[in-house]
């Protein structure tokens, strides 16, 4: 297994193209999860609520995760209502939930968080 990347690590990596690693088994997603406590696996993805007080303060963070997803060429699933954003990562190729996940998710925490 490879060493589990640090939440320092993952904030300042970039996601490797899809076609140069595989996806994570289930040891190394929970070992690599405990960097990022507040997102949760769940239907093979790794998804995470964030909350706001309006409407306008959720759209401009759908922005900012979208200007995350551009730079890294890696895109979530989102669900947008009035005061919530769920952001779902999993990859396609291959399979399943790998580093550039993580990568992405711990960038949107660090956006999130200041």
């Amino acid at each position: 297994m490879p060493a589990v990347l640090s939440l320092e690590q993952l904030r300042t990596g970039h996601c490797a193209s899809t076609c140069s690693h595989t996806s994570l088994d289930n040891s190394q997603i929970e070992a690599q999860r405990h960097e990022l406590p507040a997102w949760t696996i769940e239907a093979e993805a790794l998804q995470r609520d964030y909350q706001f007080s309006d409407y306008h303060q959720t759209i401009a963070f759908v922005n900012t995760i979208a200007g995350v997803a551009h730079e890294q060429d890696h895109h979530p699933e989102l669900t947008v209502s009035y005061q919530r954003i769920r952001v779902r990562y999993n990859t396609h190729t291959p399979a399943g939930i790998s580093i550039n996940d993580f990568i992405c998710a711990a960038k949107i925490d660090a956006l999130y968080s200041t």
